[in-house]
């Protein structure tokens, strides 16, 4: 594979190696190693170091002195830790769509993404499903106009996903549940009830959370 691009490519090789990480093709400990990444690719060692770097950033991988770059360990305590944090973040979006929002067209982007959830749901499209969940997101940034959120969001956003993807690999029933909590949410934020939002996304992550140490938990069974 040869990478190429006008744009940033250490972002590029940081999205390449995260996909591998958060679909389980790159286990939790397993070593990234600088040359390999280089060869394999064709790429220069420095993009690779900096593609590390934004890893880290991102949770997905640790860099250790003297021992390199590693993937990052699903404990259950970061786990915990992620969804906690997250979560309220997830809140705080809402809030911004249910104080922000002025007609039917402004919500037209969750309806599209709505149905292309449903769509993936009937495909058994797990990739497809999960980076449309986190489109979810990405549509309410324009409402909490807080770059400051936008950006911590995005820089935990890979390894949320990577929770979704262990425990949706084990259990595709989930993602029928996913859409109809994602339907009682958005129905929340059309009537502007704060409350509720909060209700909802606060119980979707506890459920969430429960079944990513689950998945954990029969794995190291």
């Amino acid at each position: 594979m040869t990478l190429t691009a006008p744009d940033s490519l250490s972002e590029q090789i940081a999205h390449h190696l995260a996909v591998r990480i958060i679909r389980g093709e790159l286990k939790a400990r397993e070593r990234i190693q600088e040359q390999k990444v280089t060869q394999s690719l064709s790429v220069s060692r420095g993009s690779v170091r900096e593609a590390l770097l934004i890893l880290e950033r991102r949770h997905l991988i640790v860099i250790l002195p003297r021992r390199g770059a590693q993937v990052s360990e699903l404990t259950p305590h970061n786990v915990k830790s992620l969804y906690d944090l997250v979560i309220e973040l997830y809140i705080l979006l809402a809030r911004a769509v249910a104080d922000g929002w002025q007609v039917e067209a402004d919500l037209a982007p969750f309806r599209v993404i709505q149905q292309r959830l449903l769509g993936s749901l009937q495909r058994e499209d797990i990739n497809a499903f999960v980076e449309d969940s986190f489109n979810i997101m990405r549509a309410a940034y324009p409402f909490s106009n807080n770059p400051y959120l936008h950006e911590t969001v995005e820089n935990l956003l890979p390894a949320i996903s990577r929770t979704y993807h262990l425990a949706l690999e084990r259990r595709k029933s989930e993602m029928g549940q996913f859409i109809n909590t994602f339907a009682e949410l958005l129905q929340a934020i059309i009537g502007r009830d704060h409350s509720r939002a909060r209700e909802v996304l606060l119980a979707y992550g506890e459920h969430n959370c429960k079944l990513v140490l689950a998945t954990l938990d029969e794995r190291q069974g």
